[in-house]
């Protein structure tokens, strides 16, 4: 025989009062956010909060990243918010990585193939896996290197897009070995000029001074 309904009067009803705030602000992250599935990236955003760790939230809806080889649905908003979120420590564990990739709803072949361009350990260097990421996302090395100006800088959107120079030369350095094809020599000549223009500006690299957009026809 099948219980009766029990009815609740509203004195009885407790709402906790800061639960619409946290709804509101979930709401607008998932809006900004727009992650494929709605209820696995819910997991990593309510298991973030509850430990006090960055959000897997983007800083703006962004649209589709047309220069993609691949659709790997990784974009700069999504590689900006793992930045966030891993970038304190350094180095990461895989097993920590994987799960805040998943979380994003991220493809795990396309980040297995990713680390599979370096010989990482169980544990990875965390701007090496960001320079990959930007890799991905480009069609060359410049383009890698505009993308991690746009995610590591803080200056505001729209604006220079200025990172340091030890940071800028780490990341160029590395995507240059991994490409294999550019002569150390043109490397070390490269970052030289680029370091003169940089001591002028504080030590910082933004893209005008490395980066010319392709001409529109």
């Amino acid at each position: 025989m099948p219980l009766p309904d029990t009815m609740f009067c509203a004195q009885q009803i407790n709402i906790p009062p800061e639960l619409p705030d946290i709804l509101k602000q979930f709401t607008k992250a998932a809006i900004r956010t727009q992650p494929r599935d709605v209820l696995q990236w819910s997991a990593g955003y309510f298991s973030a909060l509850s430990k006090g760790e960055p959000l897997p939230v983007k800083d703006r809806i962004e649209m589709p990243v047309a220069t993609q080889k691949t659709d790997t649905g990784l974009t700069p908003g999504l590689l900006k918010v793992l930045h966030k979120q891993l970038s304190e420590k350094g180095r990461v564990n895989k097993i920590e990585l994987e799960k805040k990739w998943k979380h994003l709803c991220l493809p795990g072949e396309q980040l297995r193939a990713l680390l599979e361009l370096d010989n990482f350990g169980q544990e990875v260097e965390w701007m090496k896996v960001l320079a990959l990421g930007c890799s991905m996302l480009a069609g060359s090395l410049m383009a890698s290197m505009k993308y991690a100006c746009e995610i590591l800088t803080t200056d505001p959107a729209g604006g220079p897009a200025r990172i340091p120079f030890d940071t800028f030369s780490f990341i160029y350095t590395y995507l240059a070995s991994i490409d294999g094809e550019i002569p150390d020599h043109c490397v070390e000549a490269f970052l030289n000029t680029l370091k003169g223009q940089a001591e002028r500006k504080g030590d910082l690299v933004g893209i005008s001074d490395f980066f010319i957009p392709a001409k529109k026809i």
